[in-house]
Parts: structure tokens; C-alpha cells; sequence
């Protein structure tokens, strides 16, 4: 089994596709490991981006991702980081594929919908950030 962190942005929430988002996640083989509702603070953002300090969209991005709550979640599947970012979709979510959750609830390049880990080093570091206390076995 394999780890991932899903993180249900800010415009997403606001739009209420919060159950839309986790029911697709289900129905695609997930198993919710943990889940919270956090209100990130312009440090833990920033901590959390931090690899994107130098670009250009990061004070942006910061701005976004503490305009309002998100949801992040522990999903659990085989393949689950590839699997997850096949569910997603293009970053861009006017160029995702059909059917993924970036082209069915998100808007654009930031404004995307969910977040998802890249690599299995990134899913630990970031499912550590929003669940240190979380067993995954």
C-alpha cells in the first residue's frame, strides 16, 4: 500500500465540492487514512511551499491557499501517488483531461481544486506537515 496527501483548496471548498471531490477519490479505490480541515496561516503556507519560494506565482499562491480553509486527507491505495495524480489531472485545470477533478472543480492554474503529492518522499514530508501524528500502516 501507498501513501498520498490530497489537500481540497480554498475554491473548491468555497464552491462546495468538498463531498463531490471525496466521493470521486472513493469511488476511484481510495481509503481515507485521516482527514482534517485546516486553516493555513501565511507561515505554515509559506513553510509548505516553500519550494516555490523564488517563483514568481508564490506570493500568490500563499495568498490563495490562506484565503480560506482547505481539507487535506491521507489517501491509501496501491499506486497511490501515480494513481491520485492521473485522478487530478493537468495543473492547469483548463488544460486537464476530461473527467479529472482539476477539469470537473477547478477554474485555472492555481485555482485548481486539489493538491496532490508528487513523489513518495514528498507524500511523507507533507502528510507529516498536516497529520504528525498519524500511524501509517
Amino acid at each position: 500500500m501507498e501513501y498520498t496527501l490530497c489537500i481540497i483548496k480554498p475554491d473548491a471548498i468555497s464552491k462546495g465540492f468538498t463531498g463531490k471531490i471525496i466521493d470521486e477519490c472513493l469511488k476511484a479505490g481510495f481509503t481515507i487514512h485521516g482527514i482534517r480541515k485546516v486553516g493555513l496561516t501565511r507561515d505554515q503556507a509559506r513553510s509548505f511551499y516553500k519550494v516555490h519560494e523564488h517563483k514568481p506565482f508564490f506570493e500568490p499562491l500563499i495568498a490563495f491557499m490562506t484565503s480560506g480553509p482547505s481539507v487535506a486527507l491521507v489517501l491509501k491505495k496501491e499506486n497511490a501517488i501515480e494513481d491520485f495524480r492521473a485522478l487530478m489531472g493537468e495543473t492547469d485545470a483548463r488544460k486537464a483531461q476530461k473527467g479529472t477533478l482539476r477539469q470537473k472543480y477547478g477554474e485555472d492554474n492555481r485555482k485548481n481544486a486539489v493538491h496532490g503529492s508528487d513523489s513518495p518522499e514528498n507524500a511523507k514530508k507533507e502528510i507529516a506537515f498536516f497529520f504528525a501524528n498519524i500511524d501509517l500502516i
